[in-house]
Formats: C-alpha cells, sequence, structure tokens
C-alpha cells in the first residue's frame, strides 16, 4: 500500500443499485460510513468494533429467521445483483399486462422470481444471467413454483440474449447498461413491451412512469421504486394519405416521428386543420384533429391499427350536434 492511499470497510450509501458507478471487472460503492483512523503513513477508515457488533446483534434479533438472507452480492462486476422486491415484481408485470401467450425474457434474472411470477399469469419465460449459481437458483425455484417446464434459465452475457422472440422485456440494470441496450430494443416488434425497475433507457420517454415505496427494498433509505414501462413504436413517419368519401374526400398526414412522439401536420380539402393530440403505442396510432370540413367545423377523432405501409381504423367526427363514424384506412406514399 503506497503512502495517501486508504482501505474502506463499511456499507454503501447509496439509494439504489444504478448510483454505484462502474468499471469492467470491479464495482465500487460511491461512498461508505465510518470514522477516519490515521496512522502514520495511511488513512484507515473504520467502524468501532463494538458499533459493528451492537448493530449485527440489534439486526439479527429484528428480523425474521427467513428475512437474514442477503438480498444482494457481486456478479463479476457487469451489474450488481440486488432482489426486486415482490411488491415492485407484481407492479412491473402489472404494467406489462402479462398474460396467456406472452413470452417474457428477464435481464440479469437473479432468483428467477420475474419470469417464475410471470409464468404463474400463463406467460413462457426466459431468465438471462451472468452467475452460473444464481441460474441454478432460479432454476430449482421455478421446479419448487410448478412453472419449470414454462421458463428457462440460462448462464449468459444479456447482451448476447436473443430478444426478438419475447413480447415483454424486464430488467432492473445500471442505466448505463439500459442504454446500450436502446437500438436492440427498438429494433423489436412493435408492440413489445419493455419494463424498466428504477433505470431509464437513455433519452427514451417512457410510455408509462410509476413511483411507490416498497419498505422490503434491500438498497437504499426510504424504498422508494420507480416503474417505467415502453411500448416498442411502430413506424409511422412519411406522408399518409386516405380517402373519407362521406367526409372531405382525401386527406393528407404528413408525420415526422421520434421514438413514440408524433409531429403531424394534417390537410383536407386543400385546407390545414389543427391537429390536436396524437398518440402511437405500438401499432396503434390515436390522432385528434379540429377543423373546416364541408364547411362545418368538426372534430376528428382517428384510431387506427398501423401494418408496414397501411393503416385501418375507424373515424369518430363530432361538430357538437351530431356524431358520426366513418371506416378509415390511410397509405404511406412516401417516408
Amino acid at each position: 500500500m503506497g503512502l495517501g492511499e486508504s482501505i474502506a470497510f463499511g456499507t454503501p450509501e447509496t439509494n439504489r443499485t444504478s448510483d454505484l458507478p462502474l468499471r469492467r471487472g470491479l464495482l465500487y460503492p460511491l461512498s461508505y460510513r465510518g470514522r477516519v483512523l490515521q496512522t502514520g503513513d495511511f488513512t484507515l477508515e473504520v467502524l468501532p468494533l463494538i458499533s459493528i457488533t451492537r448493530l449485527l446483534l440489534l439486526f439479527c434479533i429484528a428480523l425474521p429467521l427467513h428475512a437474514q438472507v442477503q438480498p444482494w452480492g457481486w456478479d463479476d462486476g457487469s451489474v450488481p445483483y440486488v432482489q426486486t422486491p415482490m411488491e415492485i415484481v407484481e407492479r412491473m408485470l402489472r404494467m406489462a399486462e402479462v398474460g396467456e401467450g406472452d413470452h417474457v425474457i428477464d435481464l440479469g434474472s437473479g432468483d428467477g422470481r420475474i419470469v417464475i411470477e410471470a409464468a404463474k399469469r400463463g406467460a413462457t419465460g426466459l431468465g438471462v444471467d451472468l452467475d452460473p449459481q444464481l441460474v441454478k437458483l432460479a432454476t430449482d425455484n421455478a421446479r419448487a413454483a410448478g412453472v419449470d417446464r414454462s421458463v428457462a434459465f440460462k448462464a449468459m452475457d444479456l447482451f448476447d440474449a436473443d430478444l426478438s422472440p419475447a413480447t415483454v422485456v424486464t430488467m432492473y440494470l445500471l442505466p448505463d447498461f439500459n442504454a446500450k441496450l436502446l437500438p436492440r430494443l427498438l429494433k423489436l416488434k412493435p408492440g413489445t413491451r419493455i419494463v424498466s425497475h428504477d433505470g431509464g433507457i437513455g433519452e427514451w420517454p417512457p410510455d408509462e412512469k410509476l413511483q411507490m415505496r416498497a419498505p422490503e427494498k434491500p438498497v437504499g433509505v426510504g424504498g422508494m421504486s420507480t416503474v417505467e414501462l415502453w411500448i416498442v413504436p411502430a413506424d409511422a413517419a412519411g406522408t399518409w394519405t386516405s380517402d373519407l368519401p362521406g367526409h372531405g374526400g382525401r386527406w393528407r398526414f404528413r408525420i415526422a416521428q421520434k421514438y413514440q412522439m408524433l409531429d403531424i401536420d394534417a390537410a383536407a380539402q386543400g385546407r390545414s386543420l389543427l391537429v390536436r393530440n396524437s398518440r402511437l403505442r405500438g401499432e396503434e396510432i390515436k390522432i385528434v384533429v379540429t377543423g373546416i370540413v364541408n364547411n362545418r367545423a368538426a372534430h376528428h377523432y382517428f384510431v387506427g391499427q398501423m401494418k408496414d405501409n397501411r393503416i385501418t381504423g375507424e373515424v369518430t367526427v363530432s361538430d357538437g350536434n351530431q356524431r358520426k363514424s366513418f371506416p378509415w384506412t390511410a397509405t404511406r406514399t412516401t417516408r
């Protein structure tokens, strides 16, 4: 040990795993609690032995036996392993509306709890983790839960996992890892749901966001957790035309897109109309337009499903006195 170096003992003073700085092969907690002990040529930061002993005794007495299992640990240095509280698991699956016909892929699956709970809802699943011991634990847990025929767990780098079969992707990773996954996630089938616990995905804004307290959260103080949902958007960018013989004839929509956010110009009968709102959620597109059509002011609510270069749906038109619905189809003419 050189002059001026120090050794630190204690517990990480951090509120969540994403607050832990990453260096390949080694993870350093942000800071440690403790008292500094200085010697002749180095600084040692420790807690008094008596204080440590008292804290450990109080901790063990306060917790029931089954709760004294360490809920977090370190893998090879890629991502810290921290259990997701079961209350958060439930919210993640509810937010993604997991059910029969879904295939859930959990990145960093740990003890397998997310995939196992998804299987109890009728889904199939795959858990990916770098630690073979955790993969074995998750496999044993799935067998004990009676869902081992519906799920599998693999020891592998999450960046090597094939995500294309997924209808739902779940993760509790560091934000830097989420950002690196962004290009792959955006290439998944439109409508694929992605749920993350305590970590955004680069600049991609979530479709839904929930903050809640989870008292059993094993890291941080206060137990605050954030759960976010993204739905992979279809490619809507370009110029679209549609014919509404009963209302305005030829319509034109020019759509600019960034992630699921749309910027739309609409026109009918040679007149620009006001686009009041829009939403792209997977393959479902909704557009609200107001303006003069057939010499009358009207409110238009377009709802359709997008497949490649075609939208099929319905438009509801209201002028304040009457409400009518027309079939709506649109075709992309340019990108």
